[in-house]
């Protein structure tokens, strides 16, 4: 446990170029600093010395192009779009604005994009500190949104000497109750403590904490740890893209199946929307046309297709069979 902490803004960096010495620059700036300190480092000074700015025109619509072809190129994946807002995932696997490329204290030439590897980054920069005979952790953060929250908060996108994740799972609390979950996100705390003395139009892009345990030896993980992959990500699309996603599902065709015995109550909330004229059959659900001619045929056709959509949404997948007396789906799990 900490007896306190103290956060330190590093003035005095001034601009930073392609090329140039961070390490070099923060001990000129901050000749105080001392093992065991926490430095957490703005990502755009590190994307700068890394050479990670784009060329683009000053203004003009030629300017907003060249941004969405720089965008599409730092994007993995489309989450969420919104008027001009686009969330996206980037290649590190960070869910943010715009990939993270910024326009803000560069020239209006440039944008800068984040660092290829903030992990690396965080590493190299702690061993320049070492060669200088300074053993501190490096935290480089940027600024992000949250769902459900208004306001930004910078975190934690690169960590080295410093572990990025708190476990707490396993103790217990002054009550007797056991953790399961809690494992505190320790440098986007820290990430955003910092911001409280470096801000945005400041021009100082380190701050220093002092006092927090550190509790590792070498690099430790990153990160990179808190990066949530793609099977335990419960909000993975934003509301109109999973609706989207849902409809063209529910409008490709059949989904493969193996047999099983759906939940009778998701069948039933699945009918109920629909409100077809149904049969429950051994294999599944039978639709009957209620007349002969082709206005019959292509109801039926259409409700068949409906309630298959709405089975899906309740995760019970169907196989589509027709014959001459009408429809059934048959009940299944994906295959």
């Amino acid at each position: 446990m900490s007896d306190g902490l103290e956060i330190l803004p590093v003035r005095g960096i001034g601009d930073v170029t392609a090329g140039d010495d961070l390490a070099e620059l923060i001990t000129g700036a901050a000749p105080w600093l001392a093992d065991g300190d926490v430095l957490v480092v703005t990502s755009k000074i590190v994307s700068k010395a890394e050479g990670r700015l784009v060329e683009v025109p000053a203004d003009g619509p030629e300017r907003e192009e060249a941004r969405q072809r720089v965008l599409a190129g730092e994007t993995a994946r489309v989450v969420a779009r919104r008027g001009n807002t686009t969330i996206v995932e980037t290649h590190h696997g960070f869910v943010m604005a715009a990939a993270g490329i910024d326009a803000s204290n560069v020239d209006k030439t440039h944008l800068v994009l984040l660092p290829r590897d903030p992990d690396a980054s965080a590493r190299r920069l702690r061993a320049d500190f070492l060669a200088r005979g300074l053993d501190v952790a490096i935290v480089v953060s940027d600024t992000m949104g949250r769902a459900w929250r208004n306001g930004l908060t910078d975190v934690a996108l690169g960590a080295a000497g410093i572990e990025a994740l708190r476990d707490h799972r396993g103790e217990f609390d002054p009550y007797g109750n056991e953790l399961s979950l809690t494992q505190m996100a320790v440098v986007d705390e820290l990430s955003a403590a910092a911001e409280l003395v470096k801000g945005k139009c400041d021009q100082v892009p380190v701050a220093v904490v002092r006092g927090y345990p550190r509790h590792t030896t070498g690099d430790g993980a990153g990160a990179s740890v808190l990066v949530r992959d793609s099977a335990g990500d419960m909000f993975r699309w934003g509301t109109a893209e999973a609706r989207a996603l849902g409809l063209r599902e529910a409008a490709s065709g059949s989904v493969p199946t193996t047999g099983a015995t759906p939940d009778p109550e998701a069948v039933r909330r699945a009918v109920a929307l629909v409100a077809a004229d149904v049969e429950q059959v051994a294999a599944g659900i039978r639709l009957r046309p209620a007349g002969t001619g082709p206005a019959a045929l292509i109801r039926v056709g259409a409700d068949a297709q409906r309630l298959r959509a709405a089975l899906l949404a309740e995760d019970v997948p169907t196989d589509l069979v027709i014959d001459d007396d009408g429809v059934t789906l048959t009940f299944g799990v994906p295959a």
